[in-house]
């Protein structure tokens, strides 16, 4: 019974978590684009964009992100057998690419904070992407366990990968008509 719990409340905060990760670099694609704009509304959108971003950020995205690796963390001391399968050993090897993801998205945001803009918005596309990749590789991990072959998985993996570019750049040409 306590598993299924801390189980319950791991998938509750993933999901919380990757509502902030996918949100946040719209927020900093809309900064981003602001910076075209004349003076006046440039600063007003910026202004709402750094406070939008760093409310986002501290309020949901980053409690989500260390109640997801406690509650994580707690599922594998409860469970410690987990630790010997090999797509739970895969599974991890995203999460940490998560968390790098997660901290580059911060130092994204302090930077857009001061005015610094290094990205551009079809790059700051792209990099909201990683995550929906990252989410669709751990899911099906996870519930696939080691019921697929790798060599299947990573074919998949790929094959939502191109999907998701296709999209963008569908998106990309219908949205500059």
């Amino acid at each position: 019974m306590t598993y299924d719990i801390v189980k319950s409340l791991h998938i509750i905060f993933v999901v919380s978590w990757f509502a902030g990760l996918f949100y946040m670099p719209r927020l900093f694609i809309y900064h981003t684009e602001a910076q075209e704009k004349d003076e006046v509304v440039k600063k007003a959108l910026s202004d709402q964009f750094k406070i939008m971003e760093k409310k986002l950020w501290w309020i949901i995205t980053t409690p989500a992100m260390v109640l997801t690796l406690i509650f994580g963390t707690w599922m594998l001391i409860l469970n410690p057998a987990l630790l010997e399968q090999g797509w739970m050993h895969t599974k991890l090897a995203f999460v940490v690419f998560l968390l790098i993801y997660h901290f580059v998205s911060q130092r994204l945001m302090f930077q857009m904070a001061e005015g610094i803009f290094k990205w551009k918005s079809k790059h700051l596309r792209l990099w909201n992407e990683a995550a929906t990749l990252c989410l669709v590789a751990i899911i099906f991990l996870v519930e696939l366990q080691n019921r697929m072959p790798w060599w299947k998985a990573t074919f998949y993996f790929f094959l939502v990968a191109i999907g998701l570019m296709m999209l963008i750049k569908l998106y990309k040409k219908i949205s500059n008509k």
